[in-house]
This record gives C-alpha cells, structure tokens and sequence, in this order.
C-alpha cells in the first residue's frame, strides 16, 4: 500500500513538474517573439532616419552642385540608385528588409526603388 501511494506520489510530482515547465517555456517564446518584433521595429526605424540623412546630404549637394547626379554618400549605408538633376531614389537593406526613398520630399517605405 505504501509503495503505491509512493509510486502516485511521484507520478503526480512529475505531472506538476511538467505542467509548470511547459507554461514557463510558452511564457518564454511569447516574451522571445515580442523582443524580436521590437528589435525589427527598431531596425526598421535606423533604416527610415539613415534614408532621411543621405537625403539631406544630397539636397546639400544638389544646392552646391545643381543636380543629384554624382553626390558623394559614403558612410550613410545607403545605395544612389538613381540620380538626376531633378530626382533621386536611395535604397538601403535593414534585417534581409529593403527599404527606399525617392525624392526629393519622398518618405521612406519598404521595398526596392
């Protein structure tokens, strides 16, 4: 009789046992997908503002030089993809995401120019 109530004993210990240690795991890959949906949103919010800088500096070279065409954009991380006189597309790459922004006065989105 004791050893069955023994045996129980630990069956239910190792039941609880793995009820708590499945809801911590869940817990966990819900905080884990969170902070990754927080990093992307951070990474994706770098690539807007370091478009938004090479955009100014080529307002600034087009203000000295008169055209977009040939401006000078090491250092920001971004591609000129096309430059003109009157127009412009950067394009960058933040997390396997392409982002651009076609000016001047564009805003930056997702996707190739």
């Amino acid at each position: 009789m004791t050893r069955g109530l023994g045996l129980l004993s630990l069956v239910v210990s190792l039941a609880v046992g793995a009820y708590l240690l499945s809801a911590q795991m869940a817990t966990q890959s819900r905080a884990k997908a969170k902070d990754a949906q927080l990093v992307n949103m951070a990474q994706d919010a770098a690539a807007s503002t370091t478009l938004q800088q090479a955009a100014d500096a080529l307002d600034q070279s087009r203000a000295l030089n008169g055209s977009y065409a040939g401006a000078n954009l090491a250092g920001f991380g971004v591609t000129l993809v096309r430059a003109d006189a009157s127009s412009y597309c950067l394009q960058t790459v933040s997390h396997a995401s392409v982002f651009h922004l076609a000016g001047p006065g564009g805003t930056p989105g997702r996707g190739a120019c």
